[in-house]
């Protein structure tokens, strides 16, 4: 049985209908579609009970396969678990939202998924092409939708029973307040790179003001520089706490208030991913205070193009 720390096991609110989220969750951005599969397993054996998958990883019928092998193997059932996937940039047009979001189901082996996210609020020119270009060889955005005409659409997916609840991925502030006093059926989730040089700490109020869960991907840093990880305040700390910088950042995105993403194939990184315990109030004060470093990693919010993503 894997250890069961109460922080691993935070649930964060949803906005509608008394739902709430597991705050450790696991992100399926694994292009190796074997791989993916025996990750999502691996995470599922040690506690994980939030997937987060999309279409753009071209990997959900990987995804799909480890969920239905856990269910068969008694390891979680469907109720326990809180899925959630993504609708792609060239499906922004309202006529193309509810099919792409049944292809996904379909690939998933789910009847409806927990949340359903737009990925980006770019729409690409519609059509089978992930990543459309133009004849200068740019890429093709679609000018004739807009971001609410995608999210009316989102919104007929719940009154469908298809998915529980809906919001944002890869946005800015701006963009997420937009939405939110037009929709009728408001965000519940907004999915943004968050981690200790960038905490996100007006969109993260925002949210808490408004109901949402803001969900961090990347809280890791992504392995890229400048290191989230090898920040010296966040070595003192893992080492005062005796846990590895990994489990400090993540802990800290926890108690923060966030939901949180993260990825490996690695099965002891992904075990020590779910193994978080409570970070003392003066060691979260020495992160948010100390560390001033303020980066970005991934411009997607400004161009719709996720620096994480390979492209097929």
């Amino acid at each position: 049985m894997p250890s069961r720390p109460a922080l691993s096991h935070t649930t964060l609110p949803l906005g509608r209908g008394g739902d709430r989220i597991p705050a450790v969750g696991f992100g399926t951005l694994i292009p190796d579609a074997a791989a993916a599969r025996r990750s999502v397993r691996l995470a599922l054996d040690a506690g994980f009970r939030h997937i987060d998958a999309a279409e753009v990883y071209l990997n959900e019928a990987a995804v799909g396969a480890a969920l239905q092998e856990a269910f068969a193997d008694g390891v979680v059932r469907r109720d326990e678990l809180f899925v959630t996937t993504k609708l792609w940039n060239n499906n922004h047009r309202p006529e193309r939202v509810g099919p792409a979001l049944d292809a996904s189901l379909h690939r998933l082996q789910l009847d409806a998924v927990d949340c359903y996210l737009i990925h980006t609020p770019f729409a690409f020119q519609p059509g089978d092409e992930q990543y459309p270009t133009g004849p200068d060889g740019q890429t093709a955005y679609d000018a004739g939708v807009t971001l609410l005409d995608t999210w009316r659409a989102m919104e007929r997916l719940v009154d469908e029973g298809k998915c529980r609840h809906i919001g944002l991925s890869d946005v800015r502030l701006e963009r997420v307040k937009e939405i939110h006093e037009a929709a009728r059926i408001k965000p519940a989730v907004v999915q943004v790179e968050c981690h200790p040089y960038l905490p996100e700490w007006e969109l993260l109020e925002f949210c808490r003001e408004h109901g949402i869960v803001l969900l961090a991907f990347a809280p890791l840093g992504h392995g890229m520089e400048p290191s989230v990880l090898k920040d010296p305040v966040i070595v003192d700390v893992a080492r005062r706490v005796g846990k590895t910088p990994a489990q400090v950042a993540l802990a800290w995105a926890v108690q923060s208030g966030k939901a949180l993403l993260t990825t490996s194939t690695n099965p002891e990184h992904i075990r020590e991913n779910f193994d978080l315990s409570m970070l003392p109030d003066d060691a979260l004060s020495e992160i948010r205070e100390r560390i001033t470093t303020r980066v970005r990693l991934n411009q997607v919010v400004d161009t719709g193009l996720p620096g994480f993503v390979p492209r097929a």
